[in-house]
C-alpha cells in the first residue's frame, strides 16, 4: 500500500490540482455517495414491495392513500423533497430536544430520508404494473394446486414480477444515481461535492467536474452490466432457441 501511494505520489508531483489529498476528497465523495444510493434503493424496495401489492387492493382505505403518496413524490422535484426534508425538519416542534435530532441534524440521513420516499414511489408504480401483468393463467394455477394468496404471491406473482421489472428498475437505480448529484446542496460532500470543492479552491471547473462525469459514467456502466447480466440469467427462458 505505501508503495502504491508513493507511486501516485510521484506521478502527481507535477499536478497541482489532483494531489493525493483531493484525490482524498473524491474517494470520501464516491463512498457517500456509494452508500447515500445503496442504501435508499435497499429501504426503497422493502417498502415498495408491500405498496405495490397494496396499491393493487380493492379496498379504497388501503390504494388511496399508496396513491396520494406515489403521487405526490412522482409529481414534485427531488431537489423540492430534499429542501423540505432538510430544513423542514428544524419546525417540527420539541424535535430538537428529542434523541431524533442528534440523527436528524446531520445531512446524510434527511438526504437518505428523501431519496428512499422518493424511489420507494417510483419503485411501487414499477412493481405494480409488473404484478398487475401477470398472466392469468399462472394465477389460475396456482390457485388449481390451491395455493393460499399469501402462497401465491410469494412463489408465483412476486418472482415473475421482478423478472418482468428487471429492466425498468435497472433504469431507476441508474436514475437515482444521477440524482444524487443534487445531495449536495444540503452540506453533504459526495462526488458532486467534492468536485464543487476542488473548483472552489482551485477555480478549474473542467477539471474538477470532468473528473467527476468519469467517476459518475464508470459507476452507470457497472450499473448497466451489472443488469444486463441479471436480466440474460433470469429472462433466459425468454430467449429464442440456440441464443
Amino acid at each position: 500500500m505505501d508503495a502504491l501511494m508513493n507511486w501516485l505520489e510521484a506521478r502527481l508531483a507535477d499536478n497541482s490540482i489532483f494531489t493525493l489529498q483531493t484525490l482524498g476528497y473524491y474517494g470520501d465523495g464516491l463512498v457517500t455517495t456509494v452508500q447515500l444510493v445503496f442504501l435508499s434503493l435497499i429501504i426503497g424496495v422493502v417498502l415498495a414491495v408491500p405498496l405495490a401489492i397494496g396499491r393493487g387492493s380493492k379496498k379504497a382505505w388501503v390504494r388511496l392513500p399508496i396513491f396520494f403518496y406515489c403521487y405526490v413524490f412522482r409529481g414534485t422535484p427531488l431537489l423540492v423533497q430534499l429542501y423540505l426534508i432538510y430544513y423542514g425538519v428544524v419546525f417540527v416542534e420539541g424535535i430538537q430536544e428529542t434523541w431524533l435530532w442528534v440523527i436528524l441534524e446531520k445531512p446524510f440521513v434527511p438526504a437518505l430520508i428523501a431519496f428512499t420516499l422518493n424511489t420507494g414511489a417510483y419503485t411501487t408504480e414499477i412493481f405494480r404494473g409488473a404484478i398487475k401483468s401477470t398472466p392469468r393463467g399462472e394465477i389460475e394455477a396456482a390457485r388449481a394446486y390451491g395455493m393460499s394468496w399469501g402462497l401465491m404471491m410469494r412463489r408465483i406473482v412476486l418472482p415473475s414480477a421482478f423478472r418482468r421489472a428487471l429492466p425498468a428498475y435497472g433504469n431507476e437505480v441508474i436514475f437515482m444515481l444521477h440524482a444524487s448529484a443534487i445531495a449536495s446542496v444540503v452540506t453533504l460532500m459526495d462526488l458532486t461535492g467534492a468536485a464543487r470543492f476542488v473548483y472552489a479552491r482551485f477555480y478549474a471547473p473542467f477539471d474538477a467536474f470532468l473528473f467527476v462525469a468519469a467517476i459518475y459514467l464508470c459507476l452507470t456502466f457497472s450499473i448497466i452490466f451489472f443488469f444486463r447480466r441479471l436480466e440474460n440469467r433470469l429472462l433466459a427462458h425468454l430467449r429464442p432457441a440456440g441464443h
